[in-house]
């Protein structure tokens, strides 16, 4: 693939108005999932939910891309027909998770590295590190380990012919306040990317997926959404390049609306110097596996509830959001052709 498909490809995943769905959930994480609405994980169960997922009506018009496990990118409809021909024909471009998950790291009591430089197939990928905030961590041991790894991911993808989207993220876990979040987001992106210009990353062909910057869980003092915005803001404008096409910021623990009304804050900050729109995958599916709950009869309702997650994000992506989108009537019928 060139280098101009590729430059193309990373553009038309931050479309405005449009975002990724992040549906690279590993066995365990879905057995997790579907275990809180009572459902059993097996691969005939994992596989009707993806295609209830997949073959929502309209979703193509506000999802430009879905980030597929490696087991799901394999899957086929009860038709036969394969998921990422599913997802293309509604003009949605098929993607994959490829790191093995984020293991214990040598030497460094608390902290993690991500492993895994394979199974790259599809258009683009997603590789995610996981920065914990504790007493005396993140160190710049574990920065410089988990952006290296990030930096040869993206070089690898980029050489193959993969957009690569570049994910560190900066967990919501602990009690640390949005000061502190804003400290060690801004470290661990100044790291990341001086590793990747080092390993001559084209900036142009590739995605970034960071968290926002937001006060813990477990924080006494939470950020309002203004708060948010502006912490967020103003740590991308320092450390991220303006030849990045897009950041997409991942939900990260935030609940579905909150995810929404946070990045209409940022978006409401803007123009900015990349699109910011959506990677969510919780933040997007949660209202659905609800509403679906394992029963054929509901497949509806739960399309229903995806499509008003990607049509409020869509709404945020293009800071349009208002609280009037959650309540709206939702239609899976096409939109009628103006005459």
């Amino acid at each position: 693939m060139s280098s101009q498909d590729l430059e193309s490809i990373a553009r038309s995943l931050v479309e405005p108005g449009k975002g990724l769905l992040a549906a690279d959930e590993s066995s365990g994480t879905i057995e997790k999932r579907f275990k809180a609405i009572n459902v059993v994980s097996t691969e005939e169960t994992r596989r009707a939910y993806r295609e209830m997922l997949f073959t929502t009506p309209k979703l193509g018009q506000y999802i430009s891309g879905v980030i597929l496990y490696d087991e799901t990118i394999r899957q086929k409809t009860a038709d036969g027909t394969p998921f990422t021909e599913v997802l293309q024909r509604q003009g949605i471009v098929p993607g994959i998770k490829v790191d093995k998950g984020a293991k214990a790291m040598a030497g460094c009591p608390g902290e993690k590295v991500t492993e895994g430089l394979d199974g790259l197939r599809a258009r683009f990928s997603k590789w995610r590190a996981v920065i914990t905030i504790g007493g005396n961590i993140p160190t710049d041991a574990c920065l410089e380990a988990n952006a290296h790894a990030l930096a040869r991911y993206a070089a690898l993808c980029q050489e193959i012919g993969l957009v690569p989207i570049v994910e560190p993220e900066v967990l919501m876990d602990g009690t640390h306040t949005i000061e502190r979040c804003e400290a060690v987001t801004s470290r661990t992106l100044h790291i990341v990317f001086d590793v990747l210009i080092e390993q001559k990353i084209v900036l142009e062909r590739m995605l970034l997926k960071p968290n926002m910057v937001i006060a813990a869980k477990d924080c006494p003092q939470q950020a309002d959404m203004r708060q948010i915005a502006q912490a967020t803001v103003r740590c991308l404008r320092r450390h991220v390049p303006a030849a990045v096409p897009g950041v997409v910021f991942l939900s990260g623990g935030q609940n579905d609306v909150q995810a929404s009304e946070n990045l209409n804050a940022i978006n409401l900050l803007g123009p900015h110097p990349w699109e910011v729109s959506y990677s969510y995958g919780r933040a997007l599916q949660e209202a659905s596996q609800k509403s679906w709950a394992g029963d054929a009869a509901k497949v509806v309702d739960g399309q229903k509830a995806l499509l008003r997650r990607a049509q409020a994000n869509s709404s945020a992506q293009m800071a349009k959001y208002s609280p009037a989108i959650e309540t709206a009537p939702i239609s899976l019928r096409p939109s009628p052709v103006p005459a």
